[in-house]
């Protein structure tokens, strides 16, 4: 059935060069199994596989997963130490199969706060995928949109101050080049699982004229085949960017 949807895919043409995925639904996945959030957070590792496979099919450049907010950070201690270690154990685990996919790993977010061994095991993830090309994939980790968008008018402040920029000089590309994700190209495409309809401090500068779709399946059972559905409904919109087509 997914191989049905890919084929439909690259008859309808245009894919979205960059799409980004809230994952959302680990810990209702395991509280309707009556099972720890641990494990729901561990099922969905297998999702991120799945998407990033179905990516690579479809011919996405740049997929940007929602892995773990700022405000995350607020979670008991005992889920916290256990995403932390998930982190090490996903890139331990798929750090091969990545490079030999042609994938490049990019962390974003605010790293000084993840333990030692994350901190470690996302620098050599970084360090030794930087040189594939196939597809680019953003981990959002300790990541909040509203600390990128005040660490961007930080930097912007120092270069003024420096006077390496003047004032008249921030402008929007001026701060899109203080992002993260000033490297690509904003997302054409945002999934959100679970079915819940808002952005969660994710990605607010970059969303402004992205396509939204959100989809019931909660992120442990997500596969490509989600990914898939997402990307046809992509394909039969008309994106205008705020023009009006002539009658």
């Amino acid at each position: 059935m997914a191989d049905d949807l890919l084929a439909q895919i690259r008859l309808n043409g245009a894919v979205p060069r960059h799409i980004a995925v809230i994952m959302d639904g680990n810990g209702r996945w395991a509280r309707e199994r009556l099972l720890p959030r641990s494990l729901g957070h561990r099922t969905g590792m297998q999702a991120v596989r799945e998407v990033v496979e179905g990516a690579i099919e479809a011919g996405v450049e740049v997929l940007t997963l929602f892995a773990f907010s700022e405000e995350n950070w607020q979670r008991p201690v005992s889920e916290i130490s256990a995403l932390m270690q998930l982190l090490e154990e996903y890139i331990a685990r798929e750090i091969m199969e990545l490079r030999s996919q042609g994938v490049a790993v990019h962390v974003l977010g605010d790293r000084t706060r993840l333990s030692p061994g994350a901190r470690a095991a996302v620098e050599r993830i970084e360090r030794e995928t930087r040189d594939q090309t196939r597809l680019a994939l953003n981990l959002c980790i300790s990541y909040s949109s509203r600390g990128e968008l005040a660490r961007a008018a930080r930097l912007l402040a120092e270069d003024v101050l420096k006077g390496v920029k003047r004032l008249e000089d921030i402008d929007e590309g001026a701060v899109r080049e203080k992002l993260y994700t000033a490297p690509w190209s904003d997302p054409d495409l945002l999934i959100r699982t679970s079915g819940e309809w808002r952005l969660s401090n994710f990605l607010l500068w970059q969303l402004a004229y992205t396509e939204l779709y959100v989809t019931p399946v909660l992120w442990p059972d997500v596969t490509r085949r989600d990914l898939f559905q997402a990307i046809l409904d992509y394909q039969g919109r008309e994106r205008r960017f705020g023009r009006v087509t002539a009658p």
